[in-house]
This record gives C-alpha cells, sequence and structure tokens, in this order.
C-alpha cells in the first residue's frame, strides 16, 4: 500500500479517538533520524473511550497490525513497512485503527 512510511513520530488512533503507541522500533531503519516501528509487535492503545462491559466490549487495549497493508516493495529484515494506508485491529473490541499522520512527509513507499 502506498504512502509515507511511519515513523515513531507518528500519530494513530482507535476508532473511539484513543492513542496508539508504537512499542518495537526497528534497530536497522530510520527515517528523517527517527525509527520506524516494527509492525510485527503490537502496539498498546491508551485512553480509548469505548465503554467497557456489560454496557460493550471496550476499551481498547491493544492494536496488531494487518500484515496485508504493509509496504510490499520496501522491506526490512525481510518485513514490509508501516506506512501511513496501514490499517489495525483494536483487541478486544475488534474495531480498526488507523494513522492520522505517518511522523514525516518526505519518504514513500508501496
Amino acid at each position: 500500500m502506498p504512502g509515507f512510511l511511519v515513523n515513531m513520530n507518528a500519530v494513530a488512533l482507535c476508532s473511539h479517538a484513543g492513542q496508539v503507541k508504537f512499542m518495537a522500533p526497528n534497530p536497522r531503519v530510520k527515517v528523517m533520524g527517527t525509527p520506524v516501528p516494527l509492525g510485527s509487535v503490537p502496539s498498546v492503545v491508551a485512553g480509548c473511550a469505548f465503554p467497557p462491559p456489560p454496557v460493550a466490549n471496550g476499551p481498547c487495549v491493544t492494536a496488531m497490525w494487518n500484515p496485508g497493508t504493509f509496504t510490499v516493495r520496501v522491506k526490512s529484515m525481510g518485513q514490509g513497512l508501516l506506512c501511513q494506508s496501514s490499517l489495525a485491529n483494536c483487541i478486544p473490541t475488534g474495531t480498526p485503527a488507523m494513522i492520522s499522520f505517518a511522523g514525516q512527509t518526505r519518504v514513500q513507499g508501496q
């Protein structure tokens, strides 16, 4: 999926406005001097406003990035990288999370 490559300064939100925090930087790739996150490692969600049981099944706790939305032509350590169009599924709610700002606007990947 084409778009700006994501670095650790990126802003990602769950569907309920919770902030997604990338947990593991890639030790080999930096974009604009900042490491890119590993998409294979779950991200932590903080501040999700979705109500807990019995009202609903929230809040969002983690976000698992969908490998089908990683870059396919640009890779590091054999894995595609996250780009601005990458998507995640939040656990336990199953709702999507998306990147609203890639953290940089110079380097693009497909």
